[in-house]
Order: C-alpha cells, then sequence, then structure tokens
C-alpha cells in the first residue's frame, strides 16, 4: 500500500512577520546604522578561539539598506510591508528593492539572525 503524502500549503510569503533572533544582540554605531553582535558557539569555534585567538563574538555592521530592514522587525511589519517601506525610504532603487529584500531576509533567516511569528505573538 502506498502511502500519501500529505502536503501542507505555504503561507504567503509576503505575509510572514519575522523578529530578530534571542541569539543575538544589536547595537547602533556612529552613523546610525545597526551592528549585529553574534556569539561563536560550536566545536570548531571553541577550538579556534583557544589555539588560534579568535574573538568570542563577531560584529556584523549592517549598511544603509540593511538597518532599514532590520529596523522593521518588530513583530508588526509583514515582509509586504518592509518592501514598501524600503520603496519609500529608497525611491530611486524601488524597481529593485523586491529581489534585494528578499534575497537579504532569506540570508538573515538562514543564517538564524531572524525567525518567524504570528502577529499576535509580539
Amino acid at each position: 500500500m502506498k502511502k500519501q503524502r500529505k502536503y501542507r500549503i505555504p503561507a504567503n510569503y509576503m505575509d510572514i512577520v519575522y523578529v530578530p533572533s534571542e541569539k543575538l544582540t544589536f547595537d547602533e554605531n556612529e552613523e546610525g546604522c545597526v551592528v549585529l553582535k553574534v556569539e561563536n558557539r560550536g566545536f570548531f569555534n571553541t577550538i579556534a578561539q583557544k589555539f588560534f585567538h579568535k574573538p568570542r563574538f563577531s560584529h556584523i555592521s549592517l549598511d544603509k539598506y540593511g538597518t532599514v530592514v532590520w529596523k522593521c522587525f518588530d513583530g508588526k511589519n509583514s515582509v509586504n510591508d518592509i518592501i514598501e517601506k524600503m520603496k519609500a525610504t529608497f525611491p530611486e532603487e524601488a524597481d529593485r528593492m523586491l529581489d534585494r529584500t528578499v534575497h537579504f531576509l532569506r540570508i538573515l533567516a538562514v543564517n538564524d539572525y531572524i525567525k518567524k511569528v504570528k502577529k499576535e505573538e509580539v
């Protein structure tokens, strides 16, 4: 007997809401850009820290585009809201903003810097 697969219908990507992960902290530098402070954990990072004097924390500075996106992660703004804000903030690049923002969100999600939530959770 062949087992039937259940397909889950994914939510519309433009309606997804993100918040920053609890694993990292962030701050702003003198220029007003967001700087993420990420702890380097794990076996290989521990070896690198002990033997090669690598830092325990990495500081990732976001550019002006990344800063605007990061400040939208409040649990209320959907992906569509973030893209509209990016288009309003940078009107000269409005035609590229959808691809640019979605790609940046994908990078943040893959590295566990952001997580999906429901609008009601925050």
